[in-house]
């Protein structure tokens, strides 16, 4: 059980983290040994987030100061909460990225999450869907391929057509 000043501490570390904070995804981690969990923290590091766990009581203080609304009653489970500076595709697929192996077992679940500054709630469908987009470079990648299949087309019938003239004057 905490203390008053221990529940106090945990509402203020968590507003700050909300203050520097693009996005928000809350997950079910219920399943996962101690060293899974630090591997979580670990991945959200990689992206600049921060994931804690609190207390859907005290998240529900946290989140109501910055005019976003958390219903405890609607989420299951031990609740770990990636504070993110990063939009929602980048956190989301974090977080998908590392649960996907869990998820199956049912051990580790998305269960929703908030673009702070626009103050939106996304349920877990969402927020999965999210997860599950590429990359910005993937995309990139992929634009970047598309454009040049046309020209390598108009080229190899170029070069076709060379080829051909080259053979018809010998």
């Amino acid at each position: 059980m905490k203390t008053k000043l221990q529940k106090k501490e945990q509402i203020e570390l968590g507003q700050q983290e909300l203050g520097k904070s693009e996005t928000v995804v809350i997950t079910d981690f219920t399943g996962l040994s101690a060293n899974d969990l630090n591997a979580f923290r670990r991945a959200v590091r990689g992206i600049g987030g921060k994931m804690v766990v609190v207390k859907k009581r005290l998240l529900k203080l946290v989140l109501k100061d910055q005019g976003l609304d958390f219903e405890p009653k609607n989420f299951a489970g031990q609740t770990g909460v990636v504070f993110s500076p990063k939009d929602m595709v980048e956190t989301a697929g974090a977080v998908h990225k590392f649960g996907k192996p869990f998820a199956a077992k049912n051990l580790f679940n998305i269960s929703g999450g908030f673009e702070v500054k626009e103050k939106k709630y996304m349920d877990a469908e969402t927020v999965k869907r999210y997860g599950q987009l590429p990359t910005r470079e993937v995309l990139l990648g992929q634009l970047a391929f598309m454009l040049t299949v046309p020209i390598k087309k108009v080229l190899f019938v170029l070069n076709s057509a060379h080829n051909e003239t080259n053979s018809n004057k010998s």
